[in-house]
């Protein structure tokens, strides 16, 4: 009789602290493991870790998602792929984090993307650039938010072909997102305009740029224009080497991500006037997506948005939503959640492509101007980035059979 009853008790027992497990579960958090750059890049990603954090705490005061809050846990990777890597693996195996989400560099964005596809494990590349992420080294569990290098470039060589500029010379960081950025130029440019010529090259390491050799050596090769990828110290460096050697004077700019306030604001009484970029004109976009999260960002931090601040806020948002229609962090339910999902940001509407998971969010194109010491953009415009990519049938030449 009283085995019995201890038996009858220990059933109890375990049955509470089962219904407790699963009570304390559906009560806990979903958890997003990000991994980038911090250190190396920190123009771009302290808004971006900013825009993340705002975005947490919005969707945490609107009672979560699914019943849960959102908890974010960073990790740095030294700008170095193998370290991203690392990190990842952490924050899977110790931390037990439900999403993967981050890099800024095309290089750590493209190591996450292969550790997705090993660990089978869902992951949103929310700035790496190169369109390997997503055509080349594509994979069912990685997802990308903003417009590659591909879609930069074709937003951009519309206003390269109206100059009617026939030598050209390039200037990019020697890694995976210049090279890329640069191959997408030249096949959209020769395809538009045939008889183009690309009369210099100048790639010079991240981080490492020698702004006089490279300026002298496009000013030997006297082009007629000029596409620059370089972008934060790099660009600062070449900016300033060229405009003190002329490189610019008579000849027309394109230049990508140079309207990013993280790249123009160093430029200050530097800034040149008229190059064609593609950007983030914070200051004159009316839409009242944006103007909300601009007060709310404002109110929360006491300063302006950057473009990190969009990308981080959006990529967040993003990983909500995507729970939210899946109902779940599962990881192949999330799979199949973020195919086609569609959603609000400060730009507007986008969606999610099924056929490469890249989304359709757009990006601003205008020219920059020196306004009383300080660089910004006029003339611009939104482009869609639907309107930006490859076809279906195009995509699946581009992208590996899953």
């Amino acid at each position: 009789m009283i085995q019995r009853r201890q038996l009858a008790l220990a059933s109890v027992v375990t049955s509470a602290l089962a219904f407790g497990a699963i009570a304390a579960n559906a009560q806990g958090t979903i958890k997003i493991g990000e991994v980038n750059s911090y250190k190396a890049q920190p123009a771009f990603l302290e808004p971006y870790k900013k825009g993340m954090e705002l975005a947490v705490e919005e969707i945490n005061a609107a009672g979560g998602v699914n019943g849960k809050k959102i908890e974010l846990i960073t990790r740095d990777d030294n700008a170095s792929p193998g370290d991203a890597v690392r990190a990842a693996e952490e924050l899977v195996s110790r931390e037990k984090i439900d999403v993967l989400a981050g890099a800024f560099l095309s290089n750590t964005g493209l190591a996450l993307t292969d550790f997705a596809k090993q660990k089978k494990f869902f992951y949103l590349a929310g700035e790496p650039l190169t369109d390997k992420i997503i055509w080349g080294s594509g994979n069912k569990y990685t997802f990308r938010l903003r417009p590659g290098t591909y879609m930069q470039a074709a937003m951009l060589v519309p206003e390269a072909v109206k100059l009617k500029k026939k030598r050209w010379a390039l200037v990019y960081p020697n890694y995976e997102y210049g090279q890329s950025a640069v191959a997408a130029f030249k096949e959209l440019l020769r395809a538009a305009q045939p008889d183009v010529e690309f009369v210099a090259e100048q790639a010079p390491p991240l981080g490492k740029l020698d702004a006089g050799s490279v300026a002298q050596a496009i000013a030997d090769a006297k082009p007629d224009a000029i596409f620059n990828v370089l972008f934060g110290a790099d660009l600062t460096k070449f900016v300033r080497e060229g405009t003190t050697r002329g490189i610019f004077q008579g000849r027309e700019v394109v230049s990508v991500l140079t309207g990013e306030p993280e790249y123009l604001d160093p430029l200050k009484d530097d800034t040149p006037n008229g190059w064609i970029v593609t950007g983030y004109p914070w200051y004159g976009i009316q839409t009242p997506e944006h103007k909300a999260f601009f007060l709310a960002y404002h109110a929360k931090y006491n300063d302006y948005p950057r473009l990190g601040s969009v990308v981080g806020y959006t990529m967040i948002k993003a990983i909500a939503a995507g729970a939210k229609k899946a109902k779940s962090t599962d990881t192949e339910k999330l799979v199949a959640a973020f195919s086609g999902l569609q959603m609000e940001s400060p730009f507007g509407k986008f969606t999610f492509r099924a056929e490469d998971h890249q989304s359709t969010m757009g990006a601003f194109v205008g020219k920059t101007r020196n306004e009383g010491g300080k660089g910004v953009m006029v003339d611009y415009k939104y482009l869609d980035g639907a309107k930006f990519l490859p076809s279906n049938e195009a995509v699946k030449k581009l992208r590996p059979a899953e």
